[in-house]
């Protein structure tokens, strides 16, 4: 296919559209979904008609890489209930770097599911707000983020099998693990180093 041999910066009038839509083809078929950047409710969106898609094609694993810094907390709850939701199980590889509301979907399976790349790292912590407005406006954001705090602490804890209290302490600020330490705290279940590692 000529396409591919086509650089859209040598050529600024290809869009680079249907290498795009080969890669995308590629990847559905391989059965992956890549979570890549911020995690937003754009990227929530099309992460999740993926997953439903492939659901529908397969009840076979899906493998889900993720390389984010997180993003909007919320956003990050969709991805995470829809992995739970659908039939086909979800192998869930961190790359790069998994923090915040990328590493509340990561936590979306099983620990024997949990894998990462050697030079991953996470990143643990509160969810944090910004709010204005009124005083009463302020003192319901403030609520809220104490409930979030305290969902997340809980769903961290049911994964680890980590007490709540110690989960509670090392969200307090940000909490840093290597690919070796994220294993030890029970965040991942396995490093692997090639895809013939899953199976």
């Amino acid at each position: 296919m000529t396409y591919l041999e086509t650089d859209p910066e040598e050529h600024p009038g290809n869009t680079g559209e249907p290498r795009n839509a080969f890669l995308e083809e590629k990847a559905f078929k391989s059965r992956t979904v890549m979570v890549f950047g911020a995690i937003s409710d754009v990227a929530a969106a099309d992460i999740a008609r993926r997953l439903i898609a492939l659901d529908a094609e397969s009840p076979t694993p899906i493998d889900m890489l993720v390389s984010s810094p997180g993003g909007h907390l919320e956003s990050g709850d969709a991805i995470h209930d829809i992995i739970r939701f659908i039939s086909a199980p979800v192998n869930m590889i961190g790359t790069g770097w998994v923090g915040s509301a990328a590493t509340h979907l990561y936590l979306a399976v099983p620990k024997e599911r949990r894998f990462c790349l050697p030079n991953t790292r996470f990143l643990i912590h509160q969810p944090s707000g910004r709010s204005g407005g009124q005083a009463t406006d302020i003192a319901i954001h403030a609520q809220e983020i104490i409930k979030a705090r305290e969902r997340i602490a809980r769903i961290i804890a049911r994964e680890t099998g980590k007490p709540i209290e110690q989960v509670l302490q090392d969200i307090e600020r940000d909490r840093w693990l290597s690919a070796s330490e994220a294993v030890e705290y029970g965040l991942v279940g396995r490093i692997i180093e090639r895809k013939t590692d899953l199976r």
